[in-house]
């Protein structure tokens, strides 16, 4: 089985990052879209509250499965026989960043990284922009799914 895992925040999902999980999918058996913690990041939304974000907008994807992890992502690929690592591309100044973590990844265990070039509809979008715009009242209802959104929006009235 060819298996990958296309980690991140999700904080929220946008449809940038649905975007990749769809192309994902195509390509292998099973992907897992994995809600990475980083404890040093303050997060809007809970690890499970992301998790559930996921499993709502990827039931049409049968071969995604969401999971989670704390640690080194070549600890959970080689924890879950994953073979391949997912990342997606917005700009040159990802591929910089991302070609080194690539490289040691790869270095560490073996394992490769296989780049998803965004969709140029979404090239400058990322959940912090969609957070920062959204905190200040701004439309981002065409950037997340509509049940993302109204999250987004249900959290942010929390805060105020």
């Amino acid at each position: 089985m060819r298996r990958a895992v296309y980690p991140g925040s999700y904080d929220p999902v946008t449809n940038g990052h649905l975007d990749i999980i769809e192309r994902a999918a195509g390509l292998f058996d099973e992907v897992v879209v994995a809600v990475m913690i980083n404890k040093s990041k303050r997060s809007l939304f809970t690890v499970e509250e992301r998790m559930e974000m996921l499993r709502d907008v990827t039931p049409h994807l049968p071969n995604v499965r969401i999971d989670s992890w704390y640690g080194l992502l070549v600890d959970y690929c080689k924890a879950n026989e994953v073979q391949a690592i997912v990342k997606g591309l917005r700009a040159v100044s990802d591929f910089e960043y991302e070609l080194q973590m690539a490289q040691m990844n790869q270095r560490l265990s073996g394992i490769d990284t296989m780049f998803i070039a965004t969709n140029p509809v979404y090239s400058f979008l990322s959940s912090s922009l969609v957070k920062d715009v959204a905190t200040y009242g701004g439309d981002v209802s065409h950037l997340l799914p509509p049940a993302v959104d109204q999250r987004l929006a249900d959290r942010l009235a929390e805060t105020r």
